[in-house]
């Protein structure tokens, strides 16, 4: 058995072999589990005393996690969505600790068996073409910026991939001509490839003309020549948002963001009748239930269905009549 105060190095091996090494996490994954990990320590810091450091293993038992997670939500204002993020980089890493340190087994199943809290779905957003169109009509095509920003967000509304794929792809990633998509590299380090539409071929092709910012080798490069951030592309979908909303009226009521025009390109393909298995592959879907879930937010297609079922065929429903004999069972209770 472990020292007890090698939590520190049982916690490095987590991140670095576990999560870097074997499962090959993305980037946002280890920026997300080293923020839980982060606000974690800084509890322990506050209520027990101690150093990250300091803490073993059995200081983190299940009334302490529990505690934890209520202060996210009382004191840090944390949505239960929050919450439960915090609550899957914690379990990520007992169930590492369980088959590293199993004399801590019944310590480790009463974390594991904190549960996770239900909270309501959000009506799924999403963008229609009119006011997708808006949005690009604000850009500026005659700088730089503006075709930079232009390709981007076409491209964004079109493949659905997310702004993480989007800012990581490189200008080899892009196939045009017959059969043209852009390849990238998705949740769990899977490769996908999806299909260009010939709008989008075009704008690319246009796009990959334009002289490279310090040899730059990013797809969608800032001025520096370095990688976008994905703060800097919801900042400039916020410029061309409020823009667009000055004569798009239902826009005034949308909160807009890369992953709404995910959402959006999903949309057009449930519309075009594309079949939700379909979708998922298009989208990097690991499981079917997240791409139900645009079944749902569907509401022309609710509509459709109702329209094909039948009237009834009695006008007026009948009032319901009990037997004497029910009524008499129903006084004696």
């Amino acid at each position: 058995m472990r020292r007890t105060n090698d939590l520190a190095v049982l916690i490095e091996r987590w991140f670095t072999d576990r999560l870097m090494k074997h499962r090959g996490v993305s980037s946002n994954t280890i920026a997300s589990y080293r923020d839980t990990f982060r606000l974690l320590f800084a509890f322990a810091q506050t209520r027990l005393g101690r150093s990250p450091s300091q803490l073993t293993l059995r200081d983190l038992d299940a009334p302490f996690i529990g505690a934890f997670l209520e202060d996210l939500e009382t004191k840090r204002a944390a949505s239960v969505r929050t919450r439960n993020l915090r609550l899957t980089a914690i379990r990520s890493f007992f169930r590492y600790a369980a088959f590293e340190e199993p004399a801590y087994s019944a310590h480790i199943q009463r974390v594991l068996a904190i549960p996770s809290k239900r909270c309501d779905k959000r009506q799924l957003q999403f963008l229609t073409r009119p006011e997708i169109e808006a949005i690009l009509d604000c850009t500026d095509r005659s700088t730089w910026l503006g075709r930079r920003d232009y390709t981007l967000l076409l491209l964004a509304a079109q493949t659905g991939l997310r702004v993480s794929e989007i800012v990581d792809l490189d200008r080899d990633a892009v196939t045009l001509g017959r059969g043209a998509y852009v390849q990238c590299i998705g949740k769990g380090r899977k490769e996908r490839s999806t299909p260009l539409t010939k709008i989008a071929q075009q704008a690319l092709r246009c796009w990959l003309k334009e002289p490279r910012k310090r040899g730059a080798t990013a797809l969608f490069p800032n001025k520096h020549g370095g990688r976008l951030s994905a703060d800097s592309v919801q900042a400039l979908l916020n410029k061309y948002v409020a823009k667009a909303r000055q004569h798009c009226v239902s826009l005034r009521s949308k909160r807009v963001s890369p992953h709404v025009l995910r959402h959006s390109a999903a949309m057009e393909l449930l519309q075009a009748g594309v079949d939700c298995s379909v979708i998922a592959l298009w989208l990097g879907h690991e499981a079917m239930e997240t791409t139900l879930t645009y079944l749902h937010a569907h509401i022309e297609l609710k509509e459709t269905a109702l329209a094909k079922l039948k009237p009834y065929e009695r006008a007026k429903a009948e009032r319901f009549r009990p037997s004497d004999r029910l009524l008499e069972f129903l006084n004696t209770l």
